[in-house]
């Protein structure tokens, strides 16, 4: 399984959860330095048997639309080839839209949209999921967006005519535009992070093995260690006693005696 999250945070909650198992893999794209909730950064790769299954790309303010899809899309492609996920879900929290309350990112409607284009484009099982979002005109519009591509529709730009429709003004248009901030994020801090990102993803080792872990649960099976649930349960004479078979007819409201207790 892939965990993938977009949010401007980063996704503590869930590589915590995963951070020592291979079994899911998590992924985070997030604001860092002197912001909420103060990890994820480069080094932080997993522990245990889920090293290097958790990657993390700290992002500076600003970061626009293509500079986000040049470490996007390389680094989901390497997870893809190396791990290979039976499942992916995909957090899309809108906070890293320019424009957005909390964040300091300078995303697009459409930019960010693009992550789930491209996700969507392995045809892997993808469940998409909300998350962050405090300038709630764009998250309306984003989610709309995006749930119009999951379905294989692009939306028309004009937003039709609905008791909301004022909140949408003066445009009335299902876009979120980058707007002129600075890019903190240049060209050489990126290169530099996604060639570390792009090495620990290829140190992995590749997926768990599943069917190794099947031979060997049907290896115990024969060999008697274990017993398969169709089965039939081996069993002793002495199984089926029960010195307090009838305690179950008992009747729960009648007070036990201190004598019988032997107090």
């Amino acid at each position: 399984m892939l965990y993938i999250d977009i949010d401007v945070h980063h996704g503590d909650g869930v590589e915590e959860a995963f951070y020592t198992t291979d079994r899911v893999m998590t992924v985070s794209f997030h604001k860092y330095g002197e912001f909420f909730p103060g990890t994820g950064e480069l080094r932080d790769v997993g522990y245990g048997k889920g090293k290097n299954y958790s990657c993390n790309f700290p992002l500076r303010d600003g970061i626009t639309d293509e500079n986000y899809r040049s470490v996007f899309q390389p680094v989901i492609q390497s997870i893809m080839d190396n791990y290979n996920p039976g499942a992916i879900v995909l957090q899309c929290g809108t906070d890293s839209l320019s424009g957005d309350k909390l964040g300091s990112l300078n995303l697009s409607m459409r930019g960010h949209a693009q992550c789930v284009d491209f996700i969507k484009s392995f045809n892997r099982p993808l469940l998409l999921l909300g998350g962050g979002g405090y300038t709630m005109r764009n998250v309306s519009r984003a989610w709309a967006y995006e749930t119009g591509l999951a379905v294989g529709v692009e939306l028309h730009e004009d937003i039709p005519v609905n008791e909301f429709y004022e909140y949408f003004g003066p445009d009335h248009k299902l876009d979120v535009r980058a707007s002129n901030m600075e890019d903190m994020n240049s060209r050489e801090y990126l290169e530099r992070v996604r060639s570390i990102v792009l090495q620990n993803i290829r140190s992995m080792g590749g997926p768990p093995s599943v069917q190794m872990h099947c031979k060997l649960f049907v290896q115990l099976i024969l060999d008697g260690y274990l017993t398969h649930p169709t089965a039939a349960v081996p069993q002793l004479p002495h199984d089926k006693l029960d010195d307090n078979e009838d305690e179950d007819m008992a009747d729960p409201d009648e007070r036990i005696s201190r004598q019988f207790l032997g107090l």
